[in-house]
């Protein structure tokens, strides 16, 4: 069994996929900084969630076009 995100933390990432899609890249450590960029007034703990919320929509989205 995984975590389940909350219903906040769906809403930012997909606001932010929406948005600035073509900006997100595949690695963790590469969308953290991008996030903390659009969420500026957030803690680290949901900066932390939503990069990697980010990064498993992205890897999932190159998956499904393989």
């Amino acid at each position: 069994m995984g975590r389940i995100k909350t219903q906040m933390i769906k809403r930012l990432t997909f606001q932010l996929i929406k948005r600035h899609k073509d900006e997100f890249k595949e690695g963790f450590e590469d969308n953290k900084p991008i996030v903390a960029k659009f969420l500026s007034r957030t803690n680290k703990k949901i900066r932390n969630t939503t990069a990697g919320y980010v990064t498993r929509l992205m890897k999932a989205k190159e998956e499904l076009y393989i």
